[in-house]
Order: structure tokens, then sequence, then C-alpha cells
């Protein structure tokens, strides 16, 4: 079938339409997320020893959940060139591609210090490990479902005019985004890719 099927479904007072085109990978109805960094925001660079911009991720940083059956390493990254005026970092790992309707946070982590220059498989003093759309905290590796569309998972590296966000581990990943939205001065991204 290369015609997309439509369905509407009736939700209190309003109609909702899903469209779907299962042959084109964008089945459930996929639709961009929007991001929450200013179209004004300075770019900078960030790398990953584990792997390039693009690649698949290694089996080891796979989630040992959900049916996938990694060791969920924590990939490290290394970063540079973040604006001045920068006062701590945030890392987050995001899943535009999940069947959720609203994606699927993996990683947040905020309140790393102002000199980082990367992030390896421990916080450093006074960073925050927060709580990812999994239910636990840390980094969550990817497993996306079985037969779906080939998954981009979107690791940025926030540069904040603030030194803390002042949040504890426990808040949820949009309310945490939400607020880290508001102090963005800088940001860097890697893309990398699964599926199964």
């Amino acid at each position: 079938m290369n015609e997309s099927t439509q369905a509407t479904v009736s939700a209190g007072a309003a109609d909702v339409t899903a469209t779907t085109t299962p042959e084109d990978g964008t089945g459930f109805g996929y639709r961009p997320v929007r991001t929450g960094v200013p179209g004004t925001t300075a770019h900078f660079t960030v790398t990953s020893p584990d792997l390039a911009d693009g690649d698949a991720f290694p089996a080891d940083a796979w989630a040992a959940a959900f049916g996938c059956s990694g060791a969920n390493r924590q990939i490290g990254l290394e970063w540079s060139g973040a604006p001045k005026g920068t006062r701590s970092f945030a890392v987050t790992m995001f899943d535009p591609d999940a069947p959720t309707g609203a994606g699927f946070w993996h990683w947040l982590t905020w309140d790393l210090p102002a000199d980082s220059t990367g992030l390896g498989t421990t916080l450093p003093a006074g960073a925050v490990a927060g709580t990812s759309d999994s239910g636990r905290t840390g980094y969550f590796g990817p497993c996306p479902p079985v037969g779906d569309v080939l998954h981009h998972y979107e690791i940025n590296v926030y540069a904040l005019d603030v030194p803390s966000l002042r949040l504890p581990a426990d808040t949820p990943p949009t309310v945490t985004a939400f607020t880290m939205a508001g102090h963005i001065i800088g940001h860097a991204r890697l893309t990398a890719t699964a599926r199964r």
C-alpha cells in the first residue's frame, strides 16, 4: 500500500485524525517533535569516542530491558567551543521516532560544571542524573520496537546560563526540558541510530 490511510478517532468533543503510511516508514502518525532550542542559539561541537555522527550504537550501549540484551553502557562524550557565559551544561538523549506520539527521553543529566569538556561513565560532583521515560535514572540505551523504522537518537549537549537548574532527579523529563529551554545559550548535537 503506497497511499496514506486515515483514521478518525473521537476524543471527547474533538475529532483527531491520525495518518499512517506504513511503507514509507511513518507509521503510527509520526510527526516531528518540536525542539526547545531557540533559533538564535550558538552552536558548538560534540563528539564521542564510541561512535561518529550518524553511526549505529555499539551493541553494549543498547538497553538491557524491554527485550534488548545490551549492557546499557553509557557512551562517552567530548565537547568544545561552548559560548562565553556558559555556567553549566546539560546532556540529553531523545528518540523522536519512538511510537508514543511524543518521542522518548533516554537520558537527562544536568548541572555539569561550566569547565566540563566531556562526560564519561561517572558524573562530576554536583551533577544530577535525571529520570528518563523508562522510569530509571541515568543513561538508558536504545531499544526500538522490533520491525519498526530506523530510530534516530538525538544526543544533545546544552550550554546553560545558570549554574544549576535546581531540579531534583525525579523531575519528569518534559518538565526538565521545559525548564532548561529558558536557559540555553549554546547547543551541540550528535545523532546515533538503532533498529531491530
